[in-house]
């Protein structure tokens, strides 16, 4: 059963609100979420599996191990996604759950029909039994809107909660939380802090995929917004940054150049060697994310990592007590 929360009308605005605010800023930025057209998906599970990016394999590896527990720690009957893409790793959520007896259904939530379409027809195959309720929605937008069809389990996996600067994180959160009902959970995956040498690794490469990646924003909007970029005339960068303890991926110009978007009936100018900042990923501690957690009215309830302690997963609750 599908919910369309979501219409493409909407989609497309939200691209034009986005790229005309900015590309006119100073520095100039654009969202990272339009990285995931049909071809970004593809460079994105290509990244996936390369041996600089260890997120993905640390993350699936993480929950094949501590998935019952996490189960049992939240009592849900029903595993909500959000951006969920293939639900690829979420295999080893359902199984807890359904070995906790509790199993009721799964929603998964992502703004592409497609990745949804396809994810729905292998759990078809794989759990005939289950009920899926997909929804096209965007989670920024559409919190309060999603269904519950009983007590959920909210996942938010692949460190995405990275992508939102430190404001925008924090009315996220409370967003979320304020969607949940007393009983609900909300289960984080999160990037941690590391050697910065070893980020730098994990977004930029050998094979230049990410460097694709990144330049895929570009082609989207020349496709959607009949733009002219000159995609192979910008540079892909990854930075640290120590201060905000986040990586930045940026497009940097080679050469002067003139961008006509006649979508937005708008033109801009690049100097040379001037960057566009197409994406921040924070990496976490949890001394660090549990007063964020804590600020927006939940508690954070459980907490596993790996043995490197390069990722872990967070479990949070519903606060008893409001915040103020």
């Amino acid at each position: 059963m599908t919910t369309v929360l979501l219409e493409p009308d909407a989609l497309r605005e939200a691209l034009v609100a986005d790229a005309r605010a900015g590309l006119t800023a100073s520095p100039k930025w654009l969202p990272p979420k339009y990285f995931y057209d049909a071809r970004g998906s593809e460079l994105f599970e290509e990244i996936t599996r390369l041996p600089e990016y260890y997120p993905t394999r640390t993350e699936r590896s993480l929950l094949a191990e501590v998935a019952p527990e996490i189960a049992a720690a939240a009592g849900a009957e029903v595993l909500l996604e959000l951006g969920s893409g293939s639900s690829e790793k979420t295999g080893y959520l359902l199984d807890a759950l359904a070995g906790a007896g509790r199993l009721a259904a799964y929603v998964p939530v992502d703004v592409s029909s497609a990745a949804l379409r396809g994810a729905v027809a292998e759990l078809q195959v794989s759990r005939p039994e289950l009920p899926v309720i997909d929804v096209v929605a965007d989670f920024e937008h559409h919190l309060a809107d999603l269904p519950a069809p009983g007590r959920r389990l909210v996942a938010f996996l692949g460190s995405t909660i990275g992508n939102f600067a430190p404001i925008e994180r924090a009315s996220f959160l409370r967003g979320l939380a304020d969607a949940l009902s007393p009983g609900e959970s909300l289960l984080l995956g999160l990037d941690l802090v590391k050697d910065p040498r070893r980020l730098v690794a994990a977004y930029d490469d050998s094979a230049g995929v990410t460097a694709d990646f990144n330049r895929n924003v570009l082609r989207v909007l020349n496709r959607e917004l009949e733009a002219d970029f000159n995609v192979d005339a910008f540079e892909h960068v990854a930075v640290w940054d120590a201060r905000n303890e986040w990586m930045e991926m940026r497009l940097r110009a080679t050469r002067p150049m003139t961008v006509r978007l006649a979508g937005l009936d708008l033109t801009i100018e690049l100097a040379a060697d001037e960057e566009i900042r197409t994406e921040i990923s924070a990496k976490f501690r949890r001394e660090r994310i549990s007063p964020e957690l804590a600020a927006a009215g939940l508690d954070l309830v459980g907490w596993w990592t790996d043995a490197d302690g390069d990722y872990a997963l967070a479990l949070a609750r519903v606060s008893d007590s409001p915040t103020s």
